[in-house]
């Protein structure tokens, strides 16, 4: 399949370079500057984060049943291929960095990557994101197929009248020849995105379940997984320096138990603290790390994270060996607790709680967060509410209960205690009450994984119907009661009643593909206490 889509002029493609190579091309071909840490500083320019409404799935006789149209924008394979025929034209006119790498740490269900890039940072990105191919000695046969063709293309423009796209940006996905074509937008996250939406499309017909997720590990081999969307926690939760670390953004869930795609991690950078988040601080600040869309000093070099002028998305990447307790296997058995976290800007929600399985399946299928003034343009003053399902929309091909179903059957199987957890506010809404305490965070997390949370005293909450802990040691009892935390009781009344209805508006596009149980899950409108 490589070379039959061999891309580029002969003689003008730069294979397999290694890390140290990268970098230093980075910096000669004038892609980059070098921080005073070492780390590798790139700017993205008019993409500084995903360009969600320019991905395409070409529609054919394989997915036109298997796709998920009502989220999903489709293309015709003529489209395709001739976007294909004009990728091949702008190739012939650019050197390329090819890398053949691998997604997926378990070896039975690993798929082989070829890529094609543009840009010597963006080689050396997805080198850090992806994993080095599996040894042939030994390897399981692979499960899923073989080979999975990327080239990313920052300079080639789209056009939407020639192409049949939005504009001169594109992500043209056809899974049935397995190529993902990647157009105007120097943004690197694309890259590392397609290979994960390849994923949840090839993998649930194996049987595994493919996740947007952190995951780590406690030393009893106590595996634990965070679902959660962009800015709720998931990175800087999950790097525990308890715990180590399986990986921090994407995994599969197989017979076997869990494995990170990945080998490497691209974490937020706004705000980062060395002592609200140790572990990434030193990962990002380490030599050849890169830094995207992060504000460097002009007179030192030194990176300023509360800098957001390029950026609220401003991300560091690195590989996994950078974090001191990361796993080296990438695996882990089954875990023992799923963590969803939510960051409620509207200040409802409990800062942890107890799901029931028709619970975690109903809060997975809506996948809630809110967002706040400031992190995406056009929001004003009033907190939004975001419902992503499987949270990740955007990366999920099939149907959300494909991957709802198979998660509850994963849970039911191996017995996994399930917790809602909010990340956002408390004592009001966002501009009224506080974030939620990163320290009240992580207690009630060991609390929840080391086992002593399922054995406290629960209340039900009467909005939502999950058992909330009513005390635990060391932790403001008050807290644990959101309504308890607002100064106008009524006004909490009020809030939490239009969240509920928020929840239920946004699950009518899955009731009819739901067991009664899971429609039960959700929320009434609230009683007083």
């Amino acid at each position: 399949m490589a070379a039959e889509l061999a891309f580029g002029r002969t003689g003008s493609q730069r294979l397999n370079n290694i890390e140290a190579e990268l970098y230093e091309l980075a910096i000669r071909l004038g892609e980059g500057r070098v921080a005073a840490t070492g780390a590798l500083a790139v700017e993205t320019g008019a993409h500084t984060g995903r360009s969600a409404a320019d991905k395409f799935i070409v529609r054919d006789d394989e997915t036109a049943d298997a796709v998920w149209w009502d989220a999903n924008a489709a293309i015709t394979p003529a489209q395709f291929d001739l976007l294909l025929a004009d990728f091949r034209a702008h190739a012939g006119t650019r050197e390329l960095f090819v890398q053949d790498l691998e997604a997926g740490a378990d070896p039975a269900h690993a798929v082989p990557v070829r890529l094609y890039l543009e840009r010597a940072w963006h080689a050396l990105f997805i080198k850090y994101l992806l994993r080095a191919p599996s040894a042939k000695n030994g390897r399981t046969r692979t499960r899923t197929p073989q080979a999975l063709t990327i080239v990313n293309l920052p300079s080639f423009r789209a056009d939407p009248a020639r192409h049949g796209v939005r504009s001169e940006t594109v992500i043209a996905c056809d899974f049935t020849r397995r190529i993902v074509l990647i157009g105007g937008t120097s943004y690197a996250g694309e890259t590392k995105k397609a290979v994960f939406t390849f994923l949840n499309y090839v993998l649930p017909q194996a049987g595994v379940m493919a996740m947007h997720c952190s995951a780590n590990v406690g030393k009893a081999g106590d595996a634990a997984v965070f679902f959660g969307l962009s800015g709720t926690g998931k990175t800087t939760l999950s790097n525990d320096p308890e715990r180590t670390l399986v990986g921090d953004d994407e995994h599969g869930w197989s017979e076997d138990g869990i494995f990170n795609f990945e080998g490497g991690c691209y974490a937020k950078t706004i705000n980062l603290s060395p002592t609200a988040e140790p572990l990434i601080y030193k990962a990002t600040n380490t030599w050849a790390s890169i830094l995207e869309n992060v504000v460097l000093d002009p007179a030192t070099r030194e990176p300023d994270f509360d800098d957001d002028s390029l950026t609220p998305n401003a991300r560091s990447a690195y590989p996994l060996r950078y974090i001191d307790n990361a796993s080296e296997t990438g695996r882990a058995g089954h875990p023992r607790n799923i963590v969803m976290l939510s960051a409620d800007a509207f200040g409802v929600m409990p800062p942890i709680a107890k799901l029931t399985p028709s619970q975690a399946m109903y809060h997975f299928l809506s996948g809630y967060t809110a967002k706040v003034a400031g992190t995406e343009k056009g929001l004003g003053d009033e907190p939004v509410a975001t419902f992503s399902t499987c949270f990740g929309a955007p990366f999920m091909p099939r149907h959300p209960s494909v991957y709802g179903n198979l998660l509850r059957h994963l849970i039911a199987t191996h017995n996994v205690d399930c917790w809602l957890v909010n990340t956002g506010w408390t004592g009001g809404k966002y501009g009224i009450g506080e974030r939620m305490p990163i320290k009240v965070t992580r207690a009630l997390l060991n609390a929840a994984l080391g086992g002593a949370l399922a054995r406290a005293p629960m209340r039900r909450d009467p909005t939502f119907g999950f058992e909330v802990p009513l005390t635990l040691d060391g932790i403001d009892s008050t807290l644990l009661t959101p309504r308890d935390t607002w100064p106008d009781r009524g006004a909490y009344d009020a809030q939490a009643a239009a969240l509920a209805h928020m929840f239920r508006e946004n699950f009518k596009t899955f009731e009819a593909d739901v067991d009664a149980d899971v429609r039960a899950a959700q929320p009434t409108a609230p009683t007083t206490a």
